[in-house]
């Protein structure tokens, strides 16, 4: 199996950012365009810790991004591979893209409980 950011599908487009993914076998493949000032704190706010409960492995192809943890935070910057530990959230302080492996049952489980929680919230505010 292969892939690249024209043939994998966009499974989320909001703005300037774009998610690209794939599975092949037991991995989420993803391929992103995040642009300045991306946080994903809003996004995982109500799961435990307000943060992603999945493990991702990815290479920043371009640009720069903050990863914050309870205990602190490290910079990830073009050119360089990384490991996300659950518990995690980013901020992008530098437009970029990444390449991003994630276990797809893990991945799957964070985004539903996104979407029970964003649907939640609606139906309250409706």
């Amino acid at each position: 199996m292969h892939g690249n950011q024209e043939t994998v599908p966009v499974v989320f487009e909001q703005g300037e950012f774009v998610s690209r993914q794939t599975h092949w076998d037991e991995m989420t493949v993803t391929f992103e365009r995040a642009p300045l000032g991306m946080d994903s704190r809003p996004l995982f706010h109500g799961l435990p810790g307000d943060a992603c409960q999945c493990r991702h492995w990815g290479y920043v192809i371009s640009g720069r991004m903050r990863v914050i943890y309870q205990d602190g935070e490290e910079i990830i910057g073009a050119g360089e591979a990384y490991y996300l530990a659950p518990g995690h959230n980013v901020v992008c302080d530098e437009a970029g893209e990444i390449v991003e492996f994630s276990p797809r049952h893990e991945y799957r489980e964070t985004m539903e409980a996104v979407a029970a929680r964003t649907a939640g919230a609606a139906a309250q505010a409706g």
